[in-house]
């Protein structure tokens, strides 16, 4: 059995004998995939998608392909893990998908065993992509709830630079600084400035860095 609790499974292909035949196969794994005849009908379907995913994706789709819609959902739904189907050994096609990230690319017909070991790795990899876009939009939330003065002092924080310096730098008393870094972790709901920095660089935050020392003159 796969491990697909809590983990919508998908599949598109515009062969109605294979998304019966998969679907079957998917059902007496204790799945409940819902099928798309083509990438149209998918894509519209996309928006409503919530939680972690995975699709099996025919190349050959007519109209959109299966590499065209796997390009629009890494740039819609990133989080939907892809594993494509193929009727003919397409190698140029494989190579795009997989540095596309797809997670496999599988001739049909397909041996159940490396259709769901193929769908086995999908699932930890929906999950993780999951978790990893909820905690973002954790991250973002709490940033969010930073004053403009907090997310000031925030880069200068994730600097590595003392409260005496930031102070000094932005003007301020170094007492200040100490109750703005205080809120910022408290807010963030961090601990360290180790996990303040990580928390900074998944939302594309960068560090502000120290003025350059003016040069004595004559020097």
């Amino acid at each position: 059995m796969i491990a697909a609790e809590g983990v919508s499974l998908y599949i598109v292909d515009d062969d109605p004998s294979v998304r019966t035949s998969l679907a079957r196969l998917l059902r007496a794994e204790g799945a409940e995939p819902e099928t798309f005849a083509n990438a149209e009908d998918f894509l519209a379907f996309a928006p409503s998608i919530s939680g972690p995913s995975v699709a099996l994706l025919d190349i050959g789709l007519p109209g959109k392909s299966g590499l065209d819609l796997h390009a629009r959902l890494q740039a819609t739904r990133p989080e939907v893990s892809v594993v494509f189907l193929t009727g003919h050994g397409d190698v140029p096609g494989a190579v795009t998908s997989m540095k596309r990230g797809a997670v496999d690319f599988l001739l049909k017909p397909v041996e159940a065993a490396t259709l769901l070991a193929a769908l086995a790795r999908a699932i930890d990899r929906a999950r993780a992509a999951w978790s990893d876009k909820s905690a973002k939009k954790d991250i973002a939330l709490a940033y969010g709830d930073l004053t403009p003065r907090e997310r000031e002092v925030l880069t200068h924080v994730i600097a590595g630079k003392r409260n005496k310096v930031i102070a000094s730098e932005i003007g301020t008393t170094e007492k200040t600084v100490k109750v703005h870094r205080g809120r910022i972790m408290e807010k963030m709901r961090v601990k360290s400035v180790a996990e303040l920095v990580r928390a900074a660089d998944r939302l594309g935050i960068k560090p502000t860095p120290s003025p350059p020392k003016e040069r004595p003159q004559g020097a």
